[in-house]
């Protein structure tokens, strides 16, 4: 393992553990009690993974599968829920709080840092910014922090074996586009809760999480395509292994990890939560949209697929 994978594997997995501990420690805050710093007990499984991933397999992350990125995400998932479902119970607190919706409202928390103040008073002040600022906001940022992490830690992580940089790229460029409809799920989703309503909070969170499993497992780009491999074998195999096993991945998340749970999240917020405005109806008929393409597309796979079996048979 040279210095540069080495460096770029321990980076990666720093970044991951603090951003956890900001979770953490924000939880610790809105709930007033310490006792929350043991969530940081679920950080054990990623220490372990570094410590196997250098001595196995010298620091390159798997093919198909991203351990450190699912273990991450386990780590900081609990902290997320547990603001999110607090934020929700005390919205009426929230008048106080410092909104970073303007330059302006950015630059008089943190002019302040830049006089010549101690050490400790610079921590003391940071940690009375971080903590005045909206709950709301600091959910918004958990979670948009947490995406843009999720696409830069897997371009920092050493290639897995079998891997190209070709597959990398496609990998990274389907990471913004999944992270982009994930944020835009959870914000739009959340902000049609209503006050107290835990029930929809637990049913989007479930979702949410759900759709986030897409990021340890890669699947739908890294395949093991085989262009001369023998065609006689069992034809569901066949059918998986065929030069569309991509778009058959893609199909497959696309209906059952994020569009078509994102459709049903909407609709049940519309039909039995009553709830109803013009950006809701336009991502339900764009999720919509999407499950009826995915479906078209794998009629197409099938219909092209069978010519190539019927030919492939052995003359009577």
């Amino acid at each position: 393992m040279n210095l540069f994978t080495f460096v770029c594997a321990i980076i990666t997995r720093f970044l991951f553990i603090l951003v956890s501990l900001v979770g953490v420690w924000r939880v610790t805050k809105v709930k007033n009690d310490h006792l929350y710093w043991l969530l940081t007990i679920v950080y054990l499984p990623l220490v372990a993974e570094m410590i196997i991933t250098f001595k196995r397999k010298r620091g390159q992350d798997y093919k198909w599968f991203s351990p450190s990125i699912l273990f991450f995400l386990i780590s900081i998932i609990p902290s997320i829920w547990i603001l999110e479902l607090h934020h929700q119970g005390t919205r009426a607190d929230d008048l106080q709080c410092k909104k970073l919706d303007s330059w302006e409202n950015v630059k008089s928390m943190v002019s302040p840092l830049n006089g010549t103040l101690r050490m400790n008073e610079t921590l003391k002040h940071l940690e009375r910014v971080l903590t005045s600022v909206c709950p709301n906001d600091w959910i918004l940022g958990l979670h948009q922090v947490l995406l843009i992490l999720l696409i830069i830690g897997k371009w920092l992580l050493p290639l897995g074996g079998g891997v190209t940089r070709d597959e990398l790229s496609q990998l990274l460029l389907v990471f913004v586009g999944t992270a982009a409809d994930i944020l835009e799920f959870t914000s739009e989703s959340m902000s049609d809760v209503k006050e107290n309503n835990h029930q929809l909070v637990y049913i989007i969170l479930a979702v949410w999480t759900w759709s986030m499993l897409q990021f340890p497992f890669h699947l739908a780009v890294v395949t093991s395509r085989s262009q001369n491999s023998d065609e006689s074998g069992d034809s569901c195999c066949n059918f998986l292994m065929s030069r569309h096993s991509t778009d058959i991945w893609n199909i497959v998340e696309s209906l059952f990890i994020q569009d078509g749970p994102f459709l049903v999240v909407r609709l049940i917020v519309m039909i039995y939560f009553d709830v109803f405005h013009q950006m809701l109806v336009f991502f339900a008929i764009k999720n919509f949209l999407v499950v009826i393409l995915n479906l078209y597309r794998l009629i197409v796979i099938c219909l092209d697929l069978k010519p190539a079996s019927s030919s492939s048979s052995p003359p009577i």
